[in-house]
């Protein structure tokens, strides 16, 4: 099945996910009003604003980061060692890094908590108090941001079995913290409350566990750098674009709902596809947790056993989403059917069934994305922005116009009609141009 240590944390970390999403949904119904089940959700999906200021960065770290670290390696006492020119190329990545997502975690606190602000205050809901939970949330999400790029490095390095197994039990403190403060009848204050402990615990990541690590990167390169116009600009440049846009793909959703048919439906969509999302992220663990591996395949250009792991891991993947999907559904079927009160909270079967099967659909063009950016190339960038501008125009419209089954329809039109064909095709031909 090709689970090996890191994939294995991965998908104890979605199970932990789906699990823990069942349990809040529970705690959400029965102590949130469904106002404030609307405007939680919208929360966080004004928080994925950050795609606009992190611009699909640490997909280009860890594709370069991984580049580098076929000639270096981990000794017993946690330090790295190896080949020093790669060294000093990896710590100029790292120091550059730090001073980018520095700048970037600032503007997105202060531009994100004034557009949030303007948003909610378009259509206020008098009893709900969401100004400080707000504020405070964004000012956490701007130190979770400066964290990302960190962990990215460490993946490229190889440390994912590490990395996974540190979101795992950052995912439980994050989902105990979040139900203490939901049973306690915090409210709104629940987001701040998984968000404050998230950054803690990032924080001793880093700082504590990987410290020796890190002890290189306080110190300037003393040989060789990355250069950043030659080894990064290239491909970030097109992971920005493609990157800025997946908003309109991922998180438009609610907000749009939100504006057009009020908080409770928005409360239905957040719902749901947080369980489409963590349903599709659990399949994809077994080809992004190798993803390091295809970069380093490619870096000693053994392009049959890169295709060998792919393929496989690809169809693994697929498979286990198209099982997790059709459990879902028959989920929320079994909900509606027996008419429990938990249903309300979650979209119908039938929209329910239109997003998981775009979802599957979609897998594949997904997977394919690790694997060309091995190459260090993002070829699909204007493919990418315009899938997610099409998605984002298809959900507008038919979303304002019909709700939730009209954003689902738009949805699936898009990835059926358009994504699917465009990507399958343009891989295929990047492949066999690069490889020959």
């Amino acid at each position: 099945a090709e689970v090996d240590r890191a994939t294995f944390y991965a998908l104890l970390l979605r199970g932990w996910q789906l699990a823990a999403g069942a349990v809040s949904v529970v705690l959400i119904g029965w102590f949130f009003s469904r106002a404030v089940h609307g405007y939680y959700y919208t929360f966080w999906s004004l928080l994925a604003l950050q795609t606009f200021f992190e611009l699909g960065m640490c997909l280009v770290i860890i594709s370069a980061a991984s580049h580098e670290w076929s000639k270096l390696r981990l000794d017993e006492r946690g330090e790295i060692t190896g080949d020093p020119a790669a060294l000093s190329r990896l710590v100029s990545l790292g120091r550059w890094i730090a001073v980018w997502y520095g700048g970037l975690a600032l503007a997105f606190t202060l531009v994100v908590g004034v557009a949030g602000v303007v948003f909610f205050s378009l259509k206020p809901t008098a009893e709900i108090s969401w100004f400080r939970p707000w504020l405070l949330l964004v000012v956490f999400s701007g130190g979770l941001l400066w964290t990302l790029p960190w962990n990215a490095l460490l993946e490229g390095c190889n440390q994912v079995t590490a990395v996974n197994r540190f979101r795992l039990w950052q995912a439980i403190a994050a989902n105990v913290a979040v139900w203490a403060a939901i049973s306690w009848g915090a409210g709104l204050w629940a987001a701040v409350a998984t968000a404050a402990v998230r950054l803690a615990a990032e924080l001793y990541f880093l700082g504590w566990r990987y410290r020796r690590f890190f002890q290189p990167f306080w110190r300037p390169a003393a040989g060789p750098r990355i250069d950043w116009r030659a080894d990064i600009w290239p491909m970030q440049w097109r992971i920005a674009i493609s990157g800025t846009f997946s908003y309109f793909e991922y998180f438009l959703f609610t907000p749009i709902l939100f504006y057009y048919h009020g908080p409770v439906i928005a409360g239905q969509m957040g719902m749901t596809w947080t369980l489409v999302t963590a349903l599709q992220g659990a399949a994809l663990a077994w080809v992004q947790a190798r993803a390091p591996l295809f970069g380093m395949l490619v870096a000693r250009r053994d392009y049959r056993e890169l295709d060998r792991v792919y393929f496989r891991l690809t169809g693994i993947s697929l498979a286990a989403l198209a099982a997790g999907c059709c459990a879902a559904w028959g989920l929320v079927w079994g909900l509606y059917w027996s008419e429990l009160w938990l249903a309300e909270r979650l979209l119908p079967p039938l929209a329910t069934a239109i997003f998981l099967a775009a979802t599957v659909l979609y897998q594949w063009p997904r997977c394919q994305d690790f694997y060309l950016r091995a190459h260090k190339r993002e070829p699909l960038w204007w493919l990418n922005a315009i899938s997610s501008v099409l998605i984002g125009l298809c959900v507008w419209q038919f979303g304002a116009r019909y709700g939730a089954m009209g954003a689902a329809i738009g949805y699936a039109g898009a990835v059926l009609v358009f994504i699917l064909p465009g990507k399958m095709y343009l891989w295929e031909r990047c492949r066999r141009d690069w490889h020959s």
